[in-house]
């Protein structure tokens, strides 16, 4: 071997479960080292298929609702749902996101599509926005077809495509935002749908200014400062700073919002989280503007914990709140 010889080495490594080499490679390990094995009891009364929405990029969605023709009676609303993982982890398959949407689908009850997208570092921001953006516009030519005949069928018996909400956890948070966003501002049309609400739980967002909580993290805590800021240098464009408009929508480059017509917004703050100030103040900052917004603090919760443990009392709280918010516009 030269001694000029440039062999490709590790730049950055996220706990060994996603490495970026020198020459741009990306080296994916077993997410599972990330937490410990869990197995979860099955959730009845759910049926469950994948549909391809992206052809091109082979992205798919994961298609839920109750099975018992009585669940079905009447159209149900619709929850579309993103999942976690900073952008750069997790899928709509594994197995705490594919419960969430179980029980989503068998207690709201509701038609629950869990949306696949392109994850970072290999497909930077905003590639997950666009197949987000994507995924809405395949979802209006469903609502189109389903007057004809043409639409997945699922989707035609079930789905009331007026009632849709939009919704994720941590990064699917974030992108339910942008999402809803791009709905609201009319740069993203989907007549016939109609996106009557949005849910963010345990929002990722971030800024160059650190919080109170950042600053002193409470104890205990899922994803700390020092993951959280990886993930977004792993997500963002090159040399792109946290107070870019997707990790920081109130930052200094971030497009105003105090004309877009937001439909009501749920938003569900763990208190053991070290992005709960960030979480805060968006809710904060859309009251000030006049925008319908619930906030609901669980206090004693971390980051994430509605797929973290999605059978613990406070999940079984939270998908109660989920519940009114879909059926009544608000959660009280």
């Amino acid at each position: 071997m030269s001694g000029g010889d440039t062999a490709a080495h590790v730049v950055e490594d996220f706990f060994g479960v996603v490495q970026v080499l020198s020459d741009g490679t990306v080296v994916r390990g077993d997410e599972a080292a990330l937490q410990p094995p869990a197995t979860y009891p099955d959730v009845p009364g759910v049926e469950w298929k994948d549909v391809l929405y992206h052809a091109a990029h082979g992205l798919r969605a994961r298609l839920y609702r109750p099975s018992s023709s009585l669940a079905r009676s009447g159209k149900l609303p619709v929850l579309v749902y993103f999942h976690g993982g900073g952008y750069c982890l997790g899928s709509f398959a594994q197995p705490m996101f594919h419960t969430f949407c179980l029980r989503a689908a068998a207690e709201l009850p509701a038609v629950v599509l869990s949306v696949q997208y392109r994850l970072a570092p290999e497909h930077r921001l905003p590639a997950a926005i666009e197949d987000s953006a994507d995924f809405l516009s395949w979802l209006r030519v469903q609502a189109e077809l389903a007057a004809t005949g043409g639409a997945d069928p699922w989707l035609a018996e079930s789905a009331d495509f007026a009632r849709t909400f939009v919704s994720g956890a941590s990064a699917g948070a974030n992108l339910a935002h942008h999402v809803t966003v791009r709905v609201a501002s009319g740069q993203l049309a989907v007549r016939p749908l109609r996106v009557a609400g949005y849910v963010l739980l345990s929002a990722f967002f971030g800024s160059t200014e650190r919080t109170a909580a950042e600053v002193e993290p409470p104890a205990d805590v899922s994803l700390t400062v020092e993951a959280s800021d990886q993930l977004w240098h792993m997500s963002l464009p090159v040399g792109a700073t946290r107070d870019h408009p997707v990790a920081n929508p109130f930052g200094p480059d971030s497009p105003s919002l105090t004309a877009v017509d937001l439909p009501p917004a749920l938003v569900v703050v763990p208190g053991s989280d070290v992005l709960r100030d960030h979480v805060r103040g968006y809710a904060a900052r859309l009251k000030e503007m006049g925008k319908a917004v619930e906030v609901v603090e669980f206090d004693r919760e971390q980051h994430g914990f509605s797929v973290l443990q999605p059978f613990s009392e406070a999940a079984n709280e939270l998908l109660r709140v989920l519940r009114r918010f879909v059926s009544t516009g608000h959660s009280d």
